[in-house]
């Protein structure tokens, strides 16, 4: 791609001759003799089979998380607020907002605003956003659910063997924190389980299937202050996902967050697909029988603002890695996106 920028460009290995970069044909020629219904029908199967190959050997833990979404981190969070609130204390209630560039949003910076309201009796609350959020503290705590007691709470979505989840419950020794987390397949969810580091007093592993509009989630609406999606929205067939993302949004409080990191347009991925492997435009099946879709910005933005959120973040993230002994350079494009749900208006 003339003109782009590539983070960690340093050296480049000649590339062996006779050999030319694969491109992608327009309007996916190269499509799959299989019909795409039956990879939708049997996802299950492929992605449980992955996992009893791979167990939890396939992926890393993703410790860089914590530098690319600091929502992660809830009691840092909580401290940088609490150092703006004593800066500011005599003077106005900060406003609760992130950075310009969206990067160290606080995310409980609104229940903290809201106490701190609450505690100045000449500037009361609107009796309009009191009352409801009263309703709605109510109504979550109507019936008990996992995690019920938390303060903090995040759900990630497709969480594989753990590979983010586990990272989150040892950098946050916070007691008020609770993590939820599930995957489409039944296998990795048991090694989730099984794994030394699942404490069920903090943690809270179950089997979902994204697309499914019938299977509720454990947790009642408004009641989560972030949302992850790390490598998985890609996974499903694009005309699920709006409704996915719908659900999901549903379940963040006013204020929360949905971060997401995904493929991005022309990823080596892509690439290098070979024939009669595109589904669909833009939309692959791998030789395991698991699905891929390569994103752009806009579709994203689509995806979140219809679901009515609001954009904090919304980047391209290129990267080159180098491979010295098969003298390979590989062009990394992964999406990396922030969206909040608006927080409460006193006319709602």
């Amino acid at each position: 791609m003339p003109g782009t920028v590539w983070s960690g460009q340093k050296s480049r290995p000649r590339r062996r001759r006779g050999k030319s970069r694969r491109t992608v044909p327009s309007g996916c020629a190269r499509r799959n003799k299989v019909r795409p219904v039956d990879y939708e029908i049997n996802a299950n199967k492929y992605w449980n089979d992955f996992y009893k190959i791979h167990e939890n050997g396939f992926f890393k833990d993703r410790h860089w998380l914590f530098t690319e979404f600091p929502e992660l981190a809830p009691s840092q969070n909580q401290n940088h607020l609490k150092a703006l609130l004593s800066e500011n204390k005599g003077s106005e209630v900060p406003a609760c907002r992130s950075s310009e560039d969206g990067s160290g949003l606080i995310i409980e910076a609104q229940h903290s605003c809201s106490s701190v309201s609450l505690g100045r009796k000449t500037q009361p609350p609107p009796v309009e956003e009191n009352v409801t959020q009263k309703l709605r503290h109510l109504e979550i705590c109507a019936d008990e659910f996992p995690g019920s007691s938390a303060t903090y709470r995040i759900l990630e979505v497709g969480c594989g063997v753990g590979n983010t989840v586990f990272p989150i419950l040892q950098t946050n020794n916070d007691p008020r924190l609770f993590v939820y987390c599930c995957d489409f397949s039944s296998t990795a969810v048991e090694l989730v389980q099984t794994n030394s580091a699942y404490d069920p007093s903090r943690c809270f592993a179950f089997v979902h299937d994204l697309c499914d509009e019938d299977k509720s989630y454990p947790v009642p609406g408004d009641s989560l202050d972030v949302i992850i999606l790390i490598f998985v929205l890609s996974a499903i067939i694009p005309e699920k996902m709006q409704n996915a993302i719908n659900r999901l949004s549903r379940l963040l409080k006013p204020g929360g967050m949905m971060l997401l990191r995904d493929y991005g347009r022309y990823d080596m991925a892509q690439l290098r697909f070979k024939k009669g492997q595109c589904l669909s435009e833009n939309f692959y099946v791998r030789g395991d029988g698991t699905r891929v879709y390569f994103f752009t910005q806009d579709e994203l933005d689509a995806l979140f603002t219809t679901a009515g959120l609001e954009k904090v973040q919304n980047l391209v993230d290129r990267r080159l890695q180098v491979n010295r002994g098969k003298q390979l350079t590989m062009y990394r494009v992964w999406i990396q996106c922030k969206y909040r749900k608006p927080l409460l208006s006193s006319t709602s």
